[in-house]
């Protein structure tokens, strides 16, 4: 119904994403859902692509639900790989390359402090 289709939408917007953080083989965010939307969603399961987009949460191509925050069920813990192109989907050698790059560099310059 049109009621229940501007609800989620406006649940959608509140939809809170965190910035990216990395460690040496993947890219990490984490997706804080209005806690009225988070309640219908499955809690013993990771849920596919199809259904985080479909619950209103948008980013790019490649990420994956990877793990359950069982304190917090309405916090969706999102990884993937080093040097996914977002428009694919795909890991590029390339980017791969640069993203572990620029991690060992910020790890380095981390160390030196």
């Amino acid at each position: 119904s049109p009621k229940e289709l501007y609800g989620l939408r406006t649940m959608a917007s509140r939809i809170e994403y965190s910035e990216k953080y990395t460690d040496d083989a993947f890219e990490y965010r984490h997706v804080i859902l209005p806690k009225e939307l988070a309640k219908n969603l499955p809690k013993a399961r990771l849920l596919g692509e199809q259904e985080w987009r479909g619950i209103g949460v948008q980013q790019s191509r490649g990420w994956q639900h990877y793990a359950i925050h069982r304190p917090e069920p309405h916090i969706l813990l999102f990884r993937r790989p080093l040097g996914t192109d977002p428009v694919t989907g795909k890991v590029d050698v390339e980017l791969e390359r640069d993203a572990k790059e620029a991690y060992n560099a910020s790890l380095a310059a981390n160390q030196r402090k």
